[in-house]
């Protein structure tokens, strides 16, 4: 015969509880951290822009200057995309985790894992696209760029089909009023 177990004590419910509530403050260091970095590199990208259109001011006229700038302008689009999934994860893991931000723009608006999924991989598409054209812009001549292009297009393609599937498979289930529950975080 097999005997039930007593209920919680109160005791050990609030020990537990306290446990779960230390996670919510693991995932806030993390959300501050990539605030973080995020703050660093849009900071990094406004100085480096400054910096690099004040030496192009001074070399007009130059042979290399409108390239060098062009290409420096690509690099910091690359650095803002970083800087901004890294700002995209942050609001995510606060929504997710601590509570709906307030003053957010519609689009970043984050329900679920999924929701969040998706926003990172349409910028981490655009961030590789932008790094290949920065390379691009650098290329001289050469076979090698055939091969980083190739690489770079599979990873695009296999991110891309990777949203095309997550696509598909929440709206039916958020429809249902069900979780996700293949979803893995």
């Amino acid at each position: 015969m097999s005997r039930s177990r007593p209920p919680a004590t109160p005791a050990a419910s609030r020990t537990v509880a306290r446990a779960f509530g230390f996670t919510r403050l693991i995932v806030e260091l993390g959300v501050l951290s990539s605030f973080a970095f995020s703050l660093a590199l849009f900071i990094a990208a406004i100085f480096q822009a400054y910096y690099t259109i004040g030496d192009a001011f001074r070399h007009l006229g130059e042979a290399n200057t409108t390239k060098h700038l062009l290409v420096a302008a690509v690099e910091q689009a690359d650095t803002l995309l970083v800087g901004m999934a890294l700002l995209i994860i942050s609001l995510g893991l606060q929504a997710l985790f601590i509570g709906q931000l307030r003053n957010v723009p519609a689009w970043l608006h984050v329900r679920t894992f999924d929701d969040l999924k998706q926003k990172l991989i349409g910028v981490v598409i655009t961030a590789l696209a932008v790094n290949f054209f920065a390379v691009a812009l650098e290329w001289t001549g050469g076979t090698e760029i055939l091969t980083y292009g190739a690489a770079v297009a599979a990873v695009i393609l296999a991110v891309g089909a990777y949203s095309v599937v997550l696509r598909g498979q929440a709206p039916a289930q958020v429809e249902e009023g069900r979780p996700d529950e293949g979803a893995h975080p």
